[in-house]
């Protein structure tokens, strides 16, 4: 009896367990765990995980690749596509002139002469000469510029030359690095900048001897008329202190404490027909009979001394 029980579990066992088994697995579609919501309820959220697109015809971008540009055009005209077209052109973007337009050349001896004298009296004439170039470059400046002003401009000349330097003294300072552009052109920012993290430099701007006086403006276009550029010429003289030291600390150039009459020429620039222009400093003009400087003190490296002589070596005469 015992073995016709077992015989007839083992004979329906595999039956019977197929059965259980497939009863109890549930398809994953079926199971709604506590978390998931209502049926339906994030089906809109998961549609939106979902993004289609049509891909490219590769064979056909492949294909294409092997056609003339003759064939290439035709294909795209049947199909109702206009063809691409082929720029050459790099784009420039011109912030400032490369040099001075028309430099001004100031009279040999300017600023020892007094204008009452005959020698003065010569180099204000010649000045009140080309005032004619500089009067219709005037109204070019006004035809953009409404509001300009040549003794607001000469103010605000001033502030820029001295905001200019005093960023050029604080060049430690990673933020004046920068802002030294917003007061000088790109033309003019390596030439001040030359060499300047080997230096340090001590500069104080004194007073003013004369009122700034515009000696010369200038405009011109740049590859389009549209694009106009102006710049105006500034005698500024003026009292400074200036010192110069080495990486060494050494000086080199002036000095700390001895106050100087500093007569210079500046050229201002900026583009007019740009609306966000501003004037900056541009250059400045050293005529060709100006003196040489002093001579810059430099600092060398000695040369080993010799190392003295041995004990050994030492011999001694009689």
């Amino acid at each position: 009896m015992f073995l016709l029980k077992n015989s007839i579990i083992n004979k329906f066992y595999p039956v019977i367990s197929r059965s259980i088994h497939l009863t109890s697995i549930k398809p994953a579609r079926d199971i709604k765990p506590w978390n998931v919501g209502l049926e339906g309820e994030w089906r809109k959220a998961r549609a939106k995980k979902v993004l289609k697109f049509d891909l490219p015809d590769f064979e056909q971008i492949r294909s294409d690749t092997k056609l003339t540009p003759e064939e290439y055009v035709s294909k795209l005209k049947e199909k109702g596509i206009a063809p691409p077209k082929q720029y050459k052109e790099k784009p420039i973007v011109v912030t400032t002139t490369q040099g001075v337009l028309d430099p001004y050349v100031p009279p040999e001896g300017d600023g020892k002469y007094s204008i009452l004298s005959k020698t003065g009296v010569g180099q204000k004439a010649q000045h009140i000469k080309q005032k004619t170039a500089s009067f219709m470059a005037l109204r070019k400046i006004k035809s953009y510029e409404d509001n300009f002003d040549l003794p607001t401009f000469v103010d605000e000349a001033k502030d820029i030359y001295i905001k200019a330097h005093e960023l050029l003294v604080n060049w430690n300072n990673p933020d004046n690095k920068e802002k030294l552009l917003d007061y000088v052109t790109e033309f003019a920012y390596p030439l001040m900048t030359f060499q300047r993290d080997l230096k340090t430099i001590r500069w104080s701007f004194i007073k003013l001897n004369d009122i700034p006086d515009v000696i010369q403006i200038r405009t011109q276009s740049l590859i389009e008329k549209t694009n106009m550029f102006s710049q105006i010429t500034v005698r500024m003289n003026s009292r400074q202190i200036l010192a110069i030291y080495d990486r060494f600390g050494h000086l080199m150039y002036g000095s700390d404490v001895i106050v100087k009459d500093v007569l210079e020429y500046l050229v201002f620039e900026k583009n007019i027909s740009d609306f966000n222009g501003r004037w900056r400093l541009h250059a400045k003009i050293l005529p060709d009979w100006m003196p040489p400087k002093d001579p810059i003190r430099k600092t060398f490296i000695r040369d080993p001394l010799p190392e003295p002589p041995s004990a050994g070596r030492i011999t001694f005469r009689t």
